[in-house]
């Protein structure tokens, strides 16, 4: 009697060594946070010691999934998966982290007694992300997308004393939180119709009983997809993407505009590609719409901006939009496309915040188009970077851009949206107006521009964690004009932000010209995922 009431309640087998890169960023994190409070923390060099425990952390975190490379199992009682889809796109999100934390190391919020704080939040999100890409039931689902969003809801306001850092972690918060009720609905109905929350339940039921012209879940699809949508900055729930963008610190926005999408873009792979692949035919059409107005809009809402980080907002936006063509066809290509564009991605994004970042900390004109002028002269190691990122971006050849839109491109028109593959052309066209005045500017403008030149000193104050030195004085929330924090002046104090610019652009361009090796890490992302 005992034994048979023992073996009810024993809980599933645990496989730690498949959970072992989460408990790795777990387990850091709270390393991290205790390192923090230590006494020797006060002395300034020691303030670098938080930075270096989450690199070594990510770098363990980074070694235990490549030891599962080739892993085909589920996790936790069948909570979690640990396969092609779930392990490229934690390298991806690895070494993203790897590029933040490198950025962030002698940042103001890095360098200060939050130092700490930011790496355990950042250490924590990951680990939410981790759980998100591998999640097998809904249930599982929300609760990763929650432990991704709180730590980058305080991420963005971790610069207590900038009024613009705590509205960007206040709008984050509310439309973060409108984002996951809205997924947490849609959820709640696909489990009223199917009686299911593990995705190959749902995807069963789908079948058995012809659910996929059902109002009911397709309602819930769409609610689904709206809460990704907030989460990834598909349009028209983008909105807040500039303002946060440009408020939250620098190397934050760096980190969120990749490993965002990798979770969102991952998760989704997985759920509409696994539990909803029965009603493919219904979704996909509109999500392919949602895909086509999101590149436009995007595309569109970047030309003229004067603000590099409101410009690669909107440019995040409109790079969604051409990584949802991989979701949409609902293939193996289409995974594979989609997770190496998310690659391609990854490379261009942290060469051009790792050049923006340096301007910031070297220059009065924040992040402003401004501070990019003549950069070829005074800084060709920079300017190289930066250039090859917005060519990149914009799909030029020879870069890793263009390999991925190709990629995306066949997988679209391989499966019946040619009209889709048009659409990413279009929009890459549209995407010239402003990748391009950003390289002109660096290699065709002087430093010192004659434009500009009668703005009040007041407009030319150098900002702590990078907002944008266009916008005026930025107040505290005391009211009191925000007084910067003295900023190191030449490249060679931060070596780390032109590390991280120049291995990036060498990404983009080496990548672009021999793309073998991306094409070898994405080529079993699909195999995993069963009954696709």
């Amino acid at each position: 009697m005992s034994a048979a009431l023992l073996g009810a309640l024993s809980g599933p087998h645990i496989e730690f060594a498949g959970l072992s890169p989460l408990i790795a960023l777990l387990g850091g994190a709270v390393v991290v946070l205790l390192a923090g409070v230590l006494p020797p923390f006060e002395a300034p060099r020691a303030r670098l010691l938080p930075a270096a425990l989450a690199l070594g952390t990510i770098a363990i975190a980074l070694g235990l999934t490549i030891w599962q490379w080739h892993a085909q199992r589920s996790l936790a009682g069948s909570a979690l998966r640990i396969d092609g889809l779930a392990v490229v796109a934690d390298v991806v999100l690895l070494v993203g982290a790897i590029g933040a934390v490198l950025l962030a190391a002698r940042s103001h919020a890095g360098r200060s007694r939050s130092g700490a704080e930011l790496y355990a939040l950042l250490l924590s999100s990951l680990a939410g992300m981790f759980v998100l890409i591998g999640a097998q039931s809904t249930v599982i689902l929300f609760l990763g997308f929650e432990l991704l969003s709180i730590p980058l809801y305080v991420l963005c306001a971790i610069e207590r004393e900038r009024e613009r850092s705590l509205e960007a972690g206040l709008k984050y918060l509310i439309i973060g939180s409108i984002g996951g009720a809205t997924l947490l609905y849609g959820l709640a109905l696909i489990y009223g119709i199917s009686g299911q929350t593990s995705f190959a339940g749902i995807a069963q039921a789908i079948a058995a009983r012809e659910l996929a012209t059902n109002a009911m879940l397709l309602g819930g699809v769409a609610l689904v997809m709206v809460g990704f949508a907030f989460k990834a900055s598909v349009a028209p729930f983008h909105q807040w993407t500039p303002d946060v963008y440009e408020g939250a610190p620098t190397p934050i926005t760096a980190f969120m505009a990749v490993a965002t999408k990798v979770a969102a873009l991952g998760a989704l792979l997985r759920l509409f590609d696994v539990a909803l692949i029965g009603a493919q035919p219904t979704w996909g059409p509109g999500l392919a719409a949602l895909a086509a107005v999101t590149i436009i809009v995007g595309n569109v809402g970047a030309l003229g901006q004067a603000s590099m980080k409101r410009l690669l907002a909107w440019s995040a936006v409109g790079q969604a939009g051409y990584m949802l063509a991989g979701v949409v066809v609902s293939t193996r290509l289409g995974v594979r496309a989609t997770l190496l564009y998310l690659a391609a991605y990854l490379f261009m994004n942290l060469a051009a915040f790792a050049v923006v970042i340096a301007r910031e900390r070297e220059s009065d004109l924040g992040d402003s188009l401004r501070g990019l002028r003549g950069l070829a002269a005074s800084r060709p190691l920079l300017a190289w970077p930066m250039t090859l990122a917005m060519l990149g971006l914009a799909g030029i050849p020879a870069t890793v851009g263009f390999v991925g839109k190709f990629y995306l491109i066949d997988a679209a028109a391989a499966n019946g949206y040619t009209w889709l593959g048009v659409v990413i052309v279009i929009g890459s066209m549209i995407s010239l107006g402003y990748y391009l005045p950003v390289v002109a500017a660096m290699w065709m403008r002087s430093e010192r521009s004659d434009e500009g030149a009668d703005e009040a000193p007041s407009l030319r104050v150098p900002r702590p964690g990078g907002a944008s030195a266009a916008d005026g004085p930025l107040p505290t929330i005391a009211g009191a004009q925000e007084t910067a924090e003295p900023q190191p002046a030449g490249a060679a104090t931060h070596p780390e932000v032109a590390l991280v610019a120049l291995l990036a652009g060498a990404a983009t361009l080496f990548f672009g010209i021999v793309p073998g090796p991306l094409f070898d890490l994405v080529s079993g992302a699909g195999r995993g995922l069963g009954l696709l």
